[in-house]
């Protein structure tokens, strides 16, 4: 769901500094059901990142902690994930 709703909201969005809100403004406004597709992109990120916590706390739970390889690997991806995720949504927002 992330990746369609992210294709049809890039479809619309300017990153220019000068258009980044208008064009949010524009897609929740102007775009048929634009609202509805940016709340499920917007809810469906935060879905995926409480999945990945509760997998982590599953980890924690169970001792998964014991098999250090797989463990770091996972720590890694999940850090990976969350610098994804900073670089797309916190960073364009505080220009």
């Amino acid at each position: 769901i992330q990746i369609l709703t992210g294709l049809f909201l890039a479809m619309h969005y300017t990153s220019d500094t000068a258009t980044a809100f208008s064009s949010v403004t524009h897609i929740c406004r102007d775009v048929n059901y634009g609202w509805i597709i940016r709340y499920m992109h917007a809810n469906g990120a935060s879905m995926f990142f409480i999945c990945l916590f509760l997998h982590v706390g599953r980890g924690l739970y169970y001792g998964s902690y014991m098999f250090p390889e797989t463990w770091n690997i996972g720590i890694i991806l999940l850090f990976a994930v969350m610098a994804t995720a900073f670089m797309g949504y916190v960073l364009p927002w505080g220009q």
